[in-house]
Parts: structure tokens; sequence; C-alpha cells
């Protein structure tokens, strides 16, 4: 086997990827769902804060930021793939995806089970480091308990209320419809008041945390860049302290500043919303193809598995081999070649075993061997 007699069969040019839904349609279409939710979700504006303006069009806006940005990412040749056959596994019926006698679990347990392991538990970062792991753990939980406490009360979905005869029972109103009460001097009282600063201390743990490492750690500092990595630890410091100080002004200095600090928190929370798409941050939207990569592997490891040309020993998941041949034709990358036979083979049904192999050899008879 031979690449010497190399015949392209499609351009080398990279070709421009036309597929899928425009980006700035999908971006339309998570802004105008945003507003929409505001909209119902408050009663008709009934429920709004109209002091939280400011909160609710950064909002939309950065909607419509993050779904133009993941389009175009999910557009990708790669990660249009990768999201084809996550979809195609969820909406497959029946527990088999090959012919093999093992088959693959259901792909609604793998996707629960990746959800779990990558997004909650992100046990991958553990493996790397246990430190980094509870760094993360801090920082990811404190900031997904901010937004899923605050989206809601901003957006008007979750609404207190005092009781018309005892001003200290709170009712608790999701989309209008009381759901739950409690006495403002009981522990689920403590709680519900203080959800978001539980929120800012597990995050600003989590920023001391990365901020020692990057400081400490002479590989961490080696790669470290300013937009990336230091810019997103100063955005998220800068809401955190500021939602903190406003906790401490109207519990310990009576208000004094918080009128301030609440426009200087609100500018903080813009600025963030505002990077999320276009920073270090919009991993969190990334991940959602791990998803669909681990059922895609789980699947593959239950199927007819793709024999090395060169060395005759299986080495990955045909199904795989297939794909990774599509997304290199959509990227315009041409690694076919004719054999000594005058057959036209492709270099990615050869595993890397082989190809080391067949470097040897080529090398070999390039030095008269």
């Amino acid at each position: 086997m031979s690449s010497s007699d190399h015949k392209p069969l499609i351009s080398s040019k990279l070709q421009p990827n036309r597929k899928g839904t425009p980006a700035p349609v999908v971006g339309m279409a998570c802004s105008s769902v945003v507003a929409l939710a505001i909209f119902a979700g408050s009663g008709g504006m009934q429920r709004f804060d109209h002091e939280l303006y400011g909160y609710a069009i950064a909002t939309i806006l950065a909607a419509f930021a993050v779904g133009y940005r993941f389009s175009l990412w999910a557009n990708r040749p790669p990660s249009r793939m990768y999201f084809k056959r996550g979809l195609q596994l969820l909406l497959r019926k029946g527990p088999k995806y090959g012919k093999r006698e093992n088959p693959a679990p259901k792909p609604e347990y793998e996707l629960g089970k990746a959800a779990a392991r990558n997004f909650a538990a992100q046990k991958f970062i553990k493996e790397r480091s246990v430190y980094r792991w509870i760094m993360h753990l801090s920082l990811s939980g404190g900031c997904t308990l901010a937004f899923a406490v605050t989206f809601p009360l901003v957006f008007g979905w979750i609404h207190f209320s005092t009781a018309p005869d005892n001003a200290e029972i709170y009712y608790v109103e999701v989309f209008g419809v009381a759901v739950d009460s409690f006495n403002v001097h009981s522990l689920k009282g403590a709680v519900m008041f203080n959800v978001l600063n539980i929120a800012g201390i597990l995050a600003f743990v989590g920023l001391v945390m990365a901020g020692y490492r990057r400081i400490t750690d002479a590989g961490a500092r080696a790669l470290t860049t300013f937009y990336e990595d230091v810019l997103p630890l100063l955005i998220i410091a800068s809401v955190t302290i500021t939602g903190l100080a406003l906790t401490v002004s109207y519990k310990f200095l009576d208000g004094q500043g918080h009128g301030s600090l609440a426009w200087i928190h609100m500018v903080t929370v813009v600025i963030l919303l505002f990077y999320i798409p276009f920073g270090k941050l919009f991993h969190m939207f990334q991940r959602a193809a791990a998803l669909c990569v681990s059922m895609y592997k789980k699947a593959g490891a239950s199927e007819e598995q793709a024999i090395c040309k060169a060395t005759g020993k299986t080495f990955a998941p045909k199904r795989h081999v297939e794909d990774l041949k599509i997304v290199l034709d959509e990227l315009g990358f041409n690694y076919r070649f004719t054999n000594e036979n005058g057959e036209i083979e492709h270099y990615a049904d050869i595993s890397p075993e082989g190809r080391r192999r067949l470097l040897a050899v080529n090398q070999g008879k390039t030095l008269g061997r």
C-alpha cells in the first residue's frame, strides 16, 4: 500500500459550510423565546419588577448573541455530525444499535448518565486534579445557583407576596400560582432570603482557588491569557463582590450606598451576560456536544468495527470511520489515494498502528531498503 500515486478526488480548498439555519435567524429565535417567556411568565408584565428592565433587556440581547454564536459553532461539520448522530440515537427505537452480542445502553440512560457526570459532577476534571475539581464545582455551582434564582425572579416567574393577615408569612408564587409558604423567621425563610449569598460565597471560594492556582502553578501561568483566563475571573469576581456588598449594605450599614451598589451590580451582571457568548464561558453551551459524544461512543462500541487496511485488525467503530470521511470531505480535505493495485482507498481506513507501519515501510523504500 503506497500513497505515492495520490490522485485528488475533491478540492483541497476549504468549502464554505452552507448547511443549517442562518445564525441571525437562530439568534432572533432565541431572543424572541426569552422575550415571550418574560411576557407570558410574568402574567403580561403584571408581576414584573420595572426596576429590573436593564437585566431583562440585557438577557434578551445576550440570548441573541448566544444563539448566533452557538449556531455558527454547531453548524461546523464536526459539531454538526455529533449533534446529528446524538439526535438519531435519541429518536432510535429499541435497545440495540448494532448487530453485536453486547448492545449499548439505551440512549436516554446514556444521556442522563453523561449529563450527571459531565455537567453536574464534572468528573472529567476530577481525573486531572482533585483541587481543580473542587475549584470548578465551587465556581459552576455558585454561578448556576445564582442564575437559577436570579432569572426566574427577574422575569417574574417566581414572585413573593405576604399573607393579608400576617406580614411574617410569605407565599411563593410560580407563574402566578401559590406553591409554598414560609415564615420569615423559619429556617426555610433564612435559606430563601440568603440563597444568592450562598451562591456568592460558593463562587467566591472557587475564585480564590482559581486565583491561587494561577499564581502558584507554573504550568497554569505559562498557559494563562488575559482574555480567556483572567478576564472571566475578574468579571465573575465583580458580580460576586458587588452582590455580597448589597447584603452587607442593607443588613449592617442601614442601606447606606445601596442604590449606587445596585447600579454597579447591574452593570457587572450585564458585562457578564455579554461576555458569555464571546469568551471562555461559552464552553458551558459547548458541553452539550459532550453528551452526544458520550452516546456516540457507547453506541459505536456495540456496532460493527472497522478493519485496518494495513494491519487487518479492528481499531474503531465502522460508523465512526465513515462519519470521519464525510466530515473530511465537507471540510475539503482529500485523504484518498490510489494503492498499488490501482484501487482508491481512504487514509481514514488505516489505524494509527497501520499508519506508523506504512511510514516506516515508505521510509525504507525511499532509502532503498
